[in-house]
């Protein structure tokens, strides 16, 4: 072998010695065994995790629906009674004429069949039906030297009146009912404008006129 020969192969033994050292040091570290325990335990913990987070989204949303199912049972009751409330309303309304009736027609009764059983018998049917408006809150309202509140009455007339205040009720024209906060019929009424202003005296015509 010639020294070139020796030298080349020298070179090439000092090129392959870096390359290996290089290989060594890219070589992945070993995985120990308490390695792959704390992985597995980082994946349990992420897992818990992501399992409360449902658990809890769940939760949230069961209670929701719970909450909008109360809301939509208690509207429904409030609802239900409302429109009972308002039937009854309306069927009351409409009687309350034939109680007035009834009690306009006793009121002109001869007295000569005043004690007669049959009528007798149509004053008990009148004293039920007052009792069964009465059990159901139907009440008159109250009119004669009240303020006025268009609420619950009907101004008809506006008269002087020496004696009411302004803006009070003089008299009754027709009762009103109510049951409950609800107006069955506005009671109408008279109401006052007050006193009239006092008597200037004479005009000047008119003692003119004397004078003459």
């Amino acid at each position: 072998m010639t020294k070139k020969q020796d030298q080349k192969g020298i070179a090439e033994e000092e090129q392959a010695e870096p390359q290996a050292v290089e290989k060594e040091e890219e070589a992945p570290p070993e995985t120990t065994e308490e390695d792959q325990v704390l992985d597995e335990l980082t994946k349990l913990r992420q897992e818990l995790e992501e399992a409360r987070a449902k658990e809890a989204e769940y939760l949230d949303g069961w209670q929701r629906a719970r909450a909008e199912l109360a809301n939509a049972r208690k509207r429904f009751q409030r609802e239900q009674e409302q429109a009972y409330t308002s039937a009854k309303a309306g069927i009351f309304a409409y009687l309350l004429p034939v109680m007035e009736d009834f009690a306009r027609a006793f009121d002109t009764v001869p007295e000569e069949v005043a004690d007669l059983p049959w009528l007798e018998g149509i004053r008990l049917v009148q004293r039920k039906f007052q009792r069964l408006l009465e059990q159901e809150g139907v009440e008159t309202i109250e009119a004669t030297g009240q303020e006025f509140d268009p609420f619950f009455h009907e101004a008809v007339t506006h008269e002087p009146s020496e004696t009411v205040p302004a803006g009070h009720v003089i008299g009754e024209m027709q009762k009103g009912y109510k049951m409950g906060d609800r107006v069955l019929r506005p009671s109408m009424v008279r109401v006052s404008a007050g006193s009239l202003p006092a008597d200037s005296g004479p005009s000047d015509e008119t003692t003119t006129t004397e004078d003459e």
